[in-house]
């Protein structure tokens, strides 16, 4: 049963209308995208989702967008116990985390499994703001990759990705805490991931640094469909040479603002 469904004998119909079906579920925790008109039904609409859903046992709401240096989202409590930390479960992986403490998005299972799917034997990777892990150990369970270097700049998500590396007993990924702007290491990298969104073309210049010539970059970025050719242009800015391998479709930021993923060889 549907949430506005499981709600239709508790709210009038003005009310249901403004309810989501979807919503976000992080190991027990739901998150839910609330109208301000609905400020006096939302323990109502919380405990029906923990009815609903026997596994959630913590529901928040997002209070504003993601904010900061470490792009962390705001929450106000909703109903149930309350606990921001929890146990994330991906593509047989385990992953803890507080959600109040470092950013994260349950959306990119499928965009992660694709990333390590296309790893080859051997490859030397670099992920850039790698949070809590989840990409290098996906990345780690799912391809023969030689190695892969995480570069994470928020000390509380990079603990959690040194406790997620030994829960999932890797042995292939090494860890920096640092702003990526800062490492310096004398190596370079088959493959490079840069899954920041938003301004992850003010680091385009360390991916060009660090790469291989004809290595893979995977660059992310928000952007509506009629803007796309946007993207382009901020890699061409910094990669004077490259191929496009395809653009992927990723997620949303807003009503006909996405997630994209723009995978291009560097030549």
């Amino acid at each position: 049963m549907k949430l506005k469904e499981a709600l239709r004998d508790k709210l009038n119909e003005e009310e249901l209308n403004l309810v989501k079906n979807s919503y976000d579920v992080i190991g027990s925790i739901a998150i839910l995208e609330l109208d301000k008109k609905l400020k006096n039904k939302e323990k109502i609409i919380g405990e029906t989702l923990i009815k609903l859903n026997k596994n959630i046992k913590t529901v928040l709401k997002k209070k504003g967008s993601h904010k900061g240096l470490y792009r962390i989202q705001n929450y106000s409590y909703v109903v149930g116990d309350k606990n921001t930390a929890t146990e994330y479960r991906e593509n047989n992986c385990r992953f803890i985390l507080d959600i109040t403490k470092t950013y994260f998005s349950p959306r990119l299972s499928s965009e992660r499994l694709r990333i390590a799917n296309l790893v080859k034997k051997n490859e030397d990777v670099l992920v850039m703001f790698s949070g809590i892990g989840i990409y290098p150990i996906i990345i780690s369970k799912f391809s023969k990759a030689k190695s892969i270097y995480c570069v994470e700049v928020n000390k509380a998500a990079n603990e959690y990705a040194k406790k997620n590396i030994s829960l999932n007993l890797v042995n292939n990924v090494n860890l920096y805490c640092m702003d990526v702007r800062k490492l310096k290491i004398n190596k370079k990298f088959d493959r490079i991931l840069m899954p920041l969104p938003k301004g992850a073309e003010n680091f385009l210049n360390i991916a060009k640094k660090f790469i291989k010539k004809g290595g893979i970059v995977h660059f992310y970025s928000f952007s509506s469909e009629d803007k796309i050719k946007k993207i382009d242009k901020k890699i061409k800015k910094v990669f004077k040479k490259i191929k496009i391998l395809k653009i992927v479709k990723c997620g949303n930021l807003a009503p006909g603002i996405y997630r994209y993923c723009v995978d291009f060889k560097a030549e």
